[in-house]
């Protein structure tokens, strides 16, 4: 860590500070003061070695437990291992129960290892068709259409996006692949230009299946242009509790999708991270909470439209109350490295001898926690600076993660 932070230049200090001050650690923060879960870190490698065969993880911890630093940690192991990885928070505008709305979420938010610009743009300019991948990546679609897991569209779209001169049909294309719509017309004037009409025939998709034919696509065309896969982080996956039954239903259907754990529905090269809070099956699933355990499979069952989800909502529960990986608590020693490495930070970004502070692991409750530990410091360090001989202490109050139902969530029309 120390040669990390030697080369690094004052302006990524600050930056790093200030993203822990506000408790959302970046980039900057976590290549600065590293990831103290080799647990979490091990199996995530694991994830990534057989991501040909679509997997993924879950992640548990309390509040301030450091679940948002460790998915950031991974995002860096995952591009460093030539993946494209996106960083999802699941949100009222980005629920876990839409696929549609996540996958758009997905695109929007990824990083390739080696470009900065947007996914689907970047992918396109870097399709090489006399590449083996590129290659592959065709003779996929035309399989997938052929045998009627993929809507015909894309075979069409793709031809036309390579071999069509106009620069505005191909932007339509690749923001059709990115998650909009397309005028069934617009492709097929892309196809006759081509002279390849006669041999695309296709009819417009159900939207229905669109999300799920997106997601499929967009993996492939990332093998296609050269990279192993795409690693999708899913953080505050607890939302959940905040659902009407129907949509919690569903969000339990997409867990299992996300974890490769639906066997009618896998993603070849797609690995997923979603971390929750600790409590999160005490308070939602089991007996003694909301008594998902009971109510979702038979709700979603008498549902005609979601009926079929339900035995996929059944091992979406099971994976989150069997199969998080919890964060460990950090030691003594994890505290005095954090704390000190925090301190050459700080005094590097605005070249002031930050003193020593007292550091030691435990505390009551949330004061146990990194999160504390690290702003509680940071601020102690605000006020020395600014107030020469001032001898600050930090007063905070804990956050508890609220279950209970949103009801502007209920707005949604499918539930």
């Amino acid at each position: 860590m120390t040669d990390v932070l030697a080369n690094a230049p004052v302006r990524d200090c600050r930056l790093a500070l200030e993203a822990l001050r506000n408790g959302v650690p970046n980039r900057q923060a976590v290549r600065m003061l590293g990831c103290n879960q080799p647990h979490v870190e091990a199996e995530f490698r694991d994830r990534l070695s057989a991501a040909d065969s679509h997997g993924g993880m879950l992640v548990s911890g309390e509040f301030g437990s450091g679940k948002s630093h460790i998915l950031t940690h991974l995002q860096h192991l995952a591009l460093a291992e030539n993946f494209v990885c996106s960083k999802v928070a699941i949100s009222k505008e980005t629920p876990l129960y839409d696929l549609g709305k996540v996958f758009k979420a997905a695109v929007e938010s990824a990083r390739l290892p080696d470009r900065k610009g947007r996914l689907i743009e970047e992918l396109a300019a870097g399709l090489a068709p006399d590449s083996p991948a590129y290659g592959e990546f065709f003779r996929w679609t035309q399989g997938a259409a052929a045998s009627n897991t993929l809507s015909r569209i894309f075979p069409a779209t793709l031809a036309v996006h390579e071999r069509s001169g106009d620069l505005e049909i191909k932007s339509a294309i690749e923001s059709f692949w990115a998650g909009d719509r397309i005028l069934v017309a617009r492709v097929r004037a892309g196809l006759r230009e081509i002279d390849e009409l006669a041999n695309y025939p296709f009819r417009a998709p159900r939207a229905a299946d669109l999300p799920r034919e997106r997601l499929r696509f967009a993996i492939e065309l990332i093998k296609g242009a050269g990279y192993r896969g795409w690693v999708v982080l899913l953080d505050e996956l607890e939302l959940i509790g905040s659902y009407s039954v129907l949509q919690r239903g569903r969000a339990y259907a997409e867990v299992a999708r996300w974890l490769g754990r639906d066997r009618a529905d896998k993603y070849p090269g797609l690995a997923m991270v979603g971390t929750l809070t600790e409590d999160f099956a005490s308070a939602v699933i089991s007996a003694d909470g909301k008594q998902d355990r009971d109510y979702i499979r038979p709700r979603l069952e008498n549902s005609t439209r979601h009926a079929l989800l339900a035995p996929a909502a059944e091992t979406g529960m099971q994976c989150l109350e069997r199969d998080c990986i919890t964060l460990r608590p950090p030691t003594d020693v994890d505290v005095v490295d954090t704390i000190e490495q925090l301190r050459r930070i700080y005094a590097k970004a605005y070249d002031w001898d930050a003193p020593p502070l007292e550091a030691n692991a435990g505390g009551a409750g949330f004061q146990g926690r990194m999160r504390y530990k690290v702003r509680t410091a940071i601020n102690q360090w605000d006020v020395m600076r600014l107030v020469p001989g001032a001898r600050p202490s930090t007063e905070v109050e804990e956050f508890v993660t609220d279950y209970d139902e949103n009801l502007d969530l209920e707005a949604d029309p499918a539930t």
